[in-house]
């Protein structure tokens, strides 16, 4: 009965999609509509087979898990920002010295001016 169902949300989508291409000649606002349709109706038919009703727990737990994380207040979000910049700045400095010091190598083994 499982295979049945996601064979229905298979259907849908198909149709959504047909929908938007059989109405090449329709305003975008119908396109667009009967993608949604089929979309909406796949969603419907997944919520009843095993697998949507795994994904609907797993993304209700998820939510409860991101309402426990404790978030940045504004004055850490922009310290680490500006660690993170400032990182960025010196390694990027870092390695500009190490590839000028290199191509000056490489210049004095093949004898060309530096």
């Amino acid at each position: 009965m499982n295979k049945l169902k996601l064979l229905l949300v298979l259907v849908f989508f198909i149709v959504g999609i047909a929908g938007f291409i059989y109405l090449s000649e329709s305003p975008m606002v119908l396109r667009v509509l009967s993608i949604l349709i089929g979309f909406l109706l796949a969603g419907i038919a997944a919520k009843f087979t095993t697998q949507g009703q795994e994904f609907y727990a797993f993304s209700k737990e998820s939510i409860e898990e991101t309402r426990k994380v404790v978030w940045p207040n504004r004055k850490e979000t922009l310290q680490t920002s500006g660690v993170v910049f400032a990182f960025v700045i010196a390694m990027a400095l870092f390695l500009w010295l190490i590839d000028a010091a290199l191509m000056s190598l490489v210049k004095l083994l093949l004898n060309q001016e530096v």
